[in-house]
């Protein structure tokens, strides 16, 4: 039986500067949480209804994937209006409601944005095409004549994340820069109107009350001078292993220096998170530093597999990196753009496991909708309901993004499991009904009773949350044992029990620990030691 003795611990003082330094943030994918109208498809008004589920939970603040003005060719991150919320998801005054009523349970809102790219449909886009080339509104784009005799080559060689050459030809023949989708022209960040435009949208949101933002392809804005060829194929292959000239690039620091003067502007510790691939730890800091953003997805943590010794390097270089910005760290295990990590692991008990591991760690932590549920990734969604755009490209990526952005089981034993009365826009598994939140709330042995007892104690003691190192203790190949003050968390990562004295009193196990002295098998304990 999963044992805890969270109640006996003592409550937090509340008192630790910068709460995004030891937040639990929950991420919500709006078209999968919860439908409000019946059309199958989630929406702000179904979020603001389940707001006190996420209090109950425990997060400390909710970060909302786009919801703005779209056509939706890839999910909502190609905006046509950054001001505007998409019809499908509800009105501006729908917006206006879910801040409010989180600021009210307690909740933080984080609002998704993206600065590298728009839609086709955007009015500056649109506009930039009908005033044809050599206009200044090109200029806010990356329009250029193409190569070849007549200039029906691109531009240069450079790849479109999606698969495919990174340009496209409009009908007077100059072509335009989209690192993603066709429909997804890159802005030019060079000009200052593009800019004074972003600034702009940061206060918009910021008066609407908003805490942060979560910022997309935030690695991506700044292009090398000259956009030069990379000069090789299978350039997906290089992401994150190289400053690239169209990703990482140092120009794109001073602008989130600009970022942060706008973000101080206003009381209540609103903040930045970097979506930014980089090279190494290191790269990544370098958004983090005093000046600049407050979070990084930490993405070489959420890459490590579940092998003890390659979890310890990667905890220590994610912890050595960014001590010296003062950063805090976040750990993250899946998102809208990867698989489960019950799936990638293998099984709900080593998922278990990460969990409790990951929420030991010092720093922040990020929670995607549905892995409080333990929910695996949908597999064998048929072809014909697929929607990420990347699964129509050739040699782009594995376009199989679909899987993990299934709506998630609330209630009943058939689908869509409460989550709306019209369907859902994916179709859930059957055997997601015994993995609803109705069927696993007050079962102590569920997943879900296992991230609101994680998160109570976290919460609740002192040596939990913010922090930038561990002590690690002695301990056999494939366990990882480490202190934080008078917390220790013990980790097996092999399928075999290893004998380990207990150094303490149990307060959450990940699964059954019949003998404190025994170290079950893909399982991590927190004792109070």
């Amino acid at each position: 039986m999963t044992q805890h003795l969270a109640d006996a611990l003592p409550t937090s003082t509340g008192t630790q500067p910068g709460w995004w330094r030891e937040a639990v943030i929950y991420q919500v994918y709006p078209r999968s949480f919860a439908d409000s109208n019946g059309d199958g498809m989630g929406d702000l008004e179904g979020i603001r209804s389940r707001l006190p589920y996420l209090k109950e939970l425990g997060v400390d603040a909710v970060w909302l994937s786009p919801f703005y003005a779209s056509p939706q060719a890839d999910a909502g991150y190609d905006v046509a209006d950054y001001r505007a919320i998409d019809p499908m998801f509800g009105t501006l005054h729908d917006a206006d409601a879910v801040i409010r009523e989180a600021h009210e349970l307690g909740l933080r809102i984080i609002v998704d944005l993206v600065p590298n790219h728009c839609s086709d449909q955007h009015e500056w886009f649109k506009q930039a095409l009908r005033e044809g080339p050599g206009t200044p509104l090109r200029e806010r784009f990356h329009f250029r004549p193409g190569q070849g005799e007549s200039g029906e080559l691109p531009p240069n060689d450079w790849e479109s994340i999606f698969g495919g050459p990174a340009w496209t030809r409009v009908a007077d023949g100059e072509w335009y820069l989209h690192l993603f989708a066709p429909e997804q022209p890159d802005f030019n960040w060079e000009h200052p109107a593009v800019q004074d435009e972003f600034r702009s949208i940061l206060r918009f949101w910021l008066d609407l009350g908003a805490d942060g933002f979560r910022i997309d392809v935030a690695h991506g804005l700044v292009k090398a001078p000259g956009l030069p060829d990379l000069g090789r194929d299978e350039q997906l292959k290089l992401l994150g292993s190289q400053v690239l000239p169209f990703f990482d690039q140092d120009g794109v620091h001073e602008i989130y220096r600009s970022w942060r003067l706008v973000l101080d502007e206003y009381a209540g510790d609103r903040i930045g998170v970097a979506e930014a691939w980089t090279p190494s730890a290191d790269r990544t800091a370098m958004y983090l530093r005093p000046d600049e953003l407050h979070q990084a997805f930490n993405f070489h943590y959420l890459n490590t597999g579940w092998d003890a010794e390659a979890l310890r390097a990667t905890i220590d270089e994610s912890l050595d990196s960014m001590r010296p910005v003062g950063a805090p760290t976040t750990w993250v295990l899946s998102n809208h753009d990867v698989v489960r990590h019950r799936t990638r692991f293998g099984t709900l008990e080593k998922a278990r496991a990460a969990a409790l591991l990951m929420l030991a760690l010092p720093g922040s932590a990020y929670v995607y909708q549905g892995e409080e549920l333990g929910l695996p990734e949908v597999v064998d969604l048929p072809d014909e309901v697929r929607q990420d755009p990347s699964f129509f490209k050739a040699n782009g990526q594995d376009g199989l993004r679909d899987g993990c952005r299934v709506p998630i089981p609330w209630s009943g034993d058939q689908a869509p499991y409460g989550f709306g009365t019209g369907g859902s826009w994916l179709p859930q598994p059957a055997e997601w009904a015994g993995l609803s939140v109705e069927a696993q709330t007050g079962d102590p042995e569920s997943t879900l009773e296992l991230y609101r007892s994680a998160l109570r104690v976290r919460r609740a003691h002192p040596a939990l949350g913010a922090g930038d190192g561990v002590e690690w203790l002695p301990a056999p190949a494939g366990v990882l044992a480490f202190r934080r003050g008078d917390f220790v968390c013990t980790v097996n990562t092999t399928d075999e029990p290893v004998r380990l004295p207990a150094p303490g009193t149990v307060l959450l196990a990940s699964g059954d620990l019949a003998d404190p002295d025994v170290l079950p098998a893909d399982t991590t304990v927190w004792w109070q030691g």
